[in-house]
């Protein structure tokens, strides 16, 4: 089953689950503000990713902003860096798609294509 981290206010997330929709593909949709991956889960999910663990970070939230992580993320460890995320589902990029074989963090329509036909 398709999980996808989603914040209601947030209009990629909304053009994100639309795709979806369009697509046919059926998914399950999680409030990252309410119910946030824990530490090992966002773990997990980074080694599935590929990528960095800073590119989990929503760097244009307003909670990123206001802690000034852009100064502190290149001084901080990974172990660091998975307990800030885990601590606020808003510090998460978002939305975060998770399907059996991929993790794709941010809506980028030729990935999720790529991903799904």
């Amino acid at each position: 089953m398709v999980k996808v981290y989603c914040y209601s206010k947030c209009t990629t997330c909304k053009k994100a689950l639309k795709w979806l929709d369009d697509n046919g593909v059926k998914y399950e949709s999680l409030d990252i503000k309410e119910q946030h991956p824990d530490r090992n889960t966002i773990k997990e999910l980074n080694a599935k990713s590929g990528l960095p663990l800073k590119k989990f970070f929503n760097t244009s939230g307003m909670l990123y902003r206001e802690m000034e992580l852009s100064g502190k993320l290149p001084g901080m460890s990974d172990d660091e860096m998975l307990d800030l995320l885990a601590s606020d589902g808003m510090l998460v990029k978002r939305p975060l798609l998770i399907t059996d074989k991929r993790v794709l963090v941010g809506f980028k329509e030729a990935e999720w294509r790529e991903a799904f036909l």
